[in-house]
């Protein structure tokens, strides 16, 4: 039988079916995040795995390492031991300098049973102190790496190796964003320094160009070369900027929607738009004196974390998905020497803004949604080094997450009795990023993209959800 197209049924039916098992394949990858993403539209909203329980993240990226056994991790054996070496029972462990040997340092502040939960935070931090029913204090981190762009990539991008997609990238891949006129992952770095790595910490890696994060600052200009040139009129930039995106169209050649240049097509377009929504969310007129103070905006010691803390919470509330905030300058919290007046000076600094930042958002019915990260690339040795100062440690260190679905007021794994290493339920840094993703509603082993020949993702070939996080 001839179906009047020049061939026969058989051949008609067996391409038809050809034709349905596509569209079944790729409603498949689509479900699976393996298609590419739509060029044109790069940041739209996504469909995620499961429902989420957080719609953004606010990361509070504590650069340089801060040590937990003076902040979240209270060791009594610590303070007994106190002047001795390590006992040789704990056997061999890597440090970054010849410290293994050295004297036992007591914690510099006095801890505290905190909240209802009782939670063990130190005078360091009174004001995160007083937030610990909302606080879910993982004590039992590790990572894999004594150094600090090593440990920085790790905690930022899922690997010790420069180059790989970070956690904000991978969050605006898999979700896209709420508001078309902001970016989904922007990065707000201290002004005093950028964190050791670099750039590569906020990177895409090989996930297209769109989805890196946006440096915003403080002041008038918040993200650099943004404003039109004197003279230049919204018209005229519109213009401009049509006629380049059609002769950079054109040049798109089929199978390349996912190139460099339909990145750089939508970052124009995100551009101009974003020329009246940046300057919209850094304009802080509407903002009452209360909730200035409640960041530290009227104390010279608080004002500069305050003031980027208090955008991070504007920026959620317009549909930013990933924020990431940095405390601490090139070297930050690595106190090698004077630990306690390091620490002293930068927890001054950072205290008083994230506490306001959680309550801002517990009071706007946001913190539900929006989920809070705080912690560094690694913590630091319960031993000396020199007098006063701690060396790096991956083996063993605290982070805590609030609201966006975690379970506060819980303390989950413990380091060994003076707190060197990771010794029950151990957190590892993919375990993190796995919950993080979780949280958002996106099955870390199914958000991949292919590179090299395979499905690559975050969490590599590791990571488990950690449930018990979980509210």
């Amino acid at each position: 039988m001839d179906c009047g197209c020049g061939s026969s049924r058989r051949e008609f039916l067996s391409r038809a079916g050809t034709g349905f098992g596509m569209l079944a394949l790729a409603s498949i990858l689509k479900q699976e995040k393996l298609l590419a993403q739509d060029a044109t539209h790069p940041l739209a909203p996504r469909t995620v795995h499961f429902a989420p329980k957080a719609k953004s993240v606010i990361f509070l990226f504590m650069s340089g390492g801060p040590s937990h056994v003076d902040l979240f991790d209270y060791k009594p054996e610590l303070i007994r031991l106190a002047g001795q070496p390590i006992p040789e029972s704990f056997g061999m462990f890597k440090t970054r300098r010849a410290v293994a040997k050295n004297k036992l340092m007591p914690p510099r502040w006095t801890f505290r049973k905190r909240g209802e939960c009782g939670m063990e935070i130190s005078d360091a931090l009174p004001h995160i102190a007083s937030m610990a029913d909302d606080l879910c204090l993982f004590r039992g981190c590790h990572g894999d790496s004594v150094t600090h762009p090593e440990s920085v990539y790790l905690m930022n991008t899922g690997s010790i190796l420069m180059g790989r997609p970070s956690l904000g990238a991978w969050t605006a891949y898999g979700l896209g964003t709420e508001n078309q006129d902001m970016p989904a992952f922007v990065v707000l770095p201290d002004p005093a320094g950028w964190v050791k790595g670099g750039a590569p910490a906020w990177g895409n890696g090989y996930l297209p160009a769109t989805y890196q994060g946006t440096i915003l600052r403080g002041g008038e200009t918040p993200i650099l070369h943004l404003n039109n040139p004197p003279g230049v009129a919204a018209t005229q930039q519109r213009d401009t900027l049509d006629l380049i995106n059609k002769l950079n169209r054109e040049e798109i050649r089929a199978g390349e929607e996912d190139s460099e240049l339909s990145a750089r097509i939508a970052a124009y377009e995100l551009a101009f738009r974003m020329q009246s929504s940046a300057q919209e969310v850094i304009d802080l007129r509407r903002e009452s004196a209360a909730t200035r103070a409640l960041y530290g905006l009227d104390d010279r010691a608080t004002s500069e974390f305050g003031l980027r803390c208090l955008l991070a919470r504007r920026m959620v509330e317009r549909g930013v998905r990933f924020v990431q905030l940095y405390c601490g300058d090139t070297n930050g919290w690595d106190g090698h020497s004077d630990v306690e007046g390091n620490h002293g000076k930068l927890c001054a600094a950072s205290d008083k803004p994230v506490a306001g930042l959680l309550r801002d958002l517990k009071s706007r019915g946001l913190l539900d949604e929006t989920l809070v990260v705080w912690g560094g690339e690694f913590g630091r040795t319960p031993m000396t080094e020199g007098s006063n100062g701690r060396d790096h440690n991956p083996h063993g260190f605290s982070m805590w997450m609030a609201g966006g679905g975690v379970k506060g007021g819980q303390t989950i794994g413990a380091t060994d009795p003076v707190g060197l290493r990771a010794a029950e339920e151990k957190t590892h840094v993919h375990d993190l990023h796995a919950t993080i993703l979780h949280l958002l509603g996106i099955d870390h082993t199914k958000l991949t993209y292919r590179h090299q020949g395979r499905a690559q993702r975050l969490t590599d070939v590791a990571g488990n959800v950690i449930q018990k996080a979980l509210a």
